[in-house]
């Protein structure tokens, strides 16, 4: 791909595979697709969820609330997870065959104690940013590519702020999966769709290379 794209790989992660913390069912299958992507890009940025023990958005952390029940936070409406990523655990690393060597940027998000954080680029609150966009404005980059986990949820609000951001925007659909908690998977591709994003899948993205 040229100097202006980038491939948002999002939270390929130990918790987000079959036997973590917070699985995504058949979460593993998109790690050598994604491998095969990366391999199709020089700018490539891994994020990573990284949340200190005890976070505001796990269930443990309101006392008679079950993990996938929302509760109410000073920013809005919070599902409520069961402990993952926690900083520094095995449960937070990359997959061990996500093979990306040559991604320039690790973004770590979810660490404040208190705000959970789905989007790359801006955190539940929707008012303390990452600096991302900035990041990629600073490199020249202006169209993005995402892949990852979940589908419905961190790549859904990684892709809407993107867009909103200026930056073309595209999901490889067969290299994100998702959680689909009551239709969410269905409704996060109606959201993105209607907010401008495209949708591809890797040999789109080969077929257009040739």
């Amino acid at each position: 791909m040229n100097a202006t794209s980038a491939l948002l790989v999002i939270d390929v992660q130990n918790c987000f595979i079959p036997g973590g913390t917070q699985a995504v069912p058949q979460g593993d299958e998109v790690v050598p697709i994604i491998n095969v992507l990366a391999g199709q890009f020089a700018n490539v940025i891994l994020t990573q969820d990284w949340h200190p023990a005890a976070h505001t958005s796990f269930a443990s952390s309101h006392p008679g609330k079950a993990p996938f029940e929302t509760t109410t936070l000073p920013y809005g409406e919070q599902v409520l997870w069961p402990d993952h990523a926690i900083q520094g655990s095995r449960d937070a690393e990359f997959h061990p065959d996500l093979n990306i060597p040559h991604a320039q940027l690790i973004l770590r998000k979810g660490y404040h104690p208190g705000i959970d954080s789905y989007s790359a680029f801006q955190e539940a609150d929707r008012s303390t940013n990452t600096g991302l966009a900035a990041y990629l404005r600073a490199r020249g980059i202006t169209t993005l590519y995402l892949a990852g986990l979940a589908t419905d949820f961190c790549v859904l609000w990684s892709a809407l702020d993107a867009c909103a951001a200026g930056f073309d925007t595209i999901v490889m659909a067969d290299a994100c999966w998702g959680i689909d908690l009551e239709g969410s998977l269905a409704a996060a591709w109606l959201s993105m769709e209607a907010a401008g994003v495209r949708r591809m899948t890797l040999d789109d993205l080969l077929q257009d290379a040739t």
